[in-house]
């Protein structure tokens, strides 16, 4: 399933096509392919990829100071309340990484917003995700991913999508340069 999620969001981001990415809790939608044009106009979280910065913003698809040219990622979290938290499951940062860091951006009821940086080399154990996660990749990069016996080397571009669902599984290995992105993890 992992690698479903994954292959739709590679899919959208490399046709550019003017559409939303949604998933089971949450739709993501990006200004430089048009889609915040058919934004919901609900709350959510807005992530400027030339910095990295992301806040909360009660209408996230309102013009702003942060209206294009900037490229913007748009995350709306869903009215669906979350499956039950599989025994074992870590949240972004709580779990066994080595060559990884992590700093919160900020935390309200509906999500936790975490910058994370995954230096050449760096290792994520084999962990089972706590929570609905968005990722917002900021830089790109090569990450060797293992799930459900196969591994996958997954190449990502700026401005990339991930959808890491709760209750997924996987171990991950950078394979390229520095990994910069921003988790948006529901609750």
């Amino acid at each position: 399933m992992r690698k479903l999620l994954i292959l739709t969001a590679c899919m959208f981001a490399a046709v550019g096509l003017a559409r939303a990415q949604t998933f089971d809790r949450a739709r993501v939608f990006r200004s430089a392919d048009h889609t915040l044009e058919k934004a919901e106009h609900r709350p959510g979280v807005v992530v400027r990829l030339d910095t990295g910065e992301a806040r909360w913003a009660d209408d996230a698809a309102a013009p702003g100071s942060d209206a294009p040219p900037r490229t913007l990622v748009v995350v709306e979290p869903r009215d669906t309340p979350p499956a039950p938290m599989p025994p074992n499951a870590t949240l972004p940062g709580d779990g066994a990484f080595t060559g990884m860091s992590f700093k919160p951006i900020f935390e309200n009821d509906k999500v936790r917003v975490i910058r994370a940086r995954m230096e050449v080399g760096a290792r994520e154990a084999f962990h089972t995700h706590a929570a609905d996660t968005v990722v917002v990749h900021l830089s790109g990069g090569e990450i060797e991913d293992t799930a459900n016996g196969k591994t996958v080397v997954n190449k990502w571009k700026p401005g990339d999508i991930e959808y890491e669902a709760l209750g997924s599984s996987h171990s991950a290995r950078n394979v390229g340069g520095p990994v910069d992105v921003v988790l948006v993890a529901l609750k």
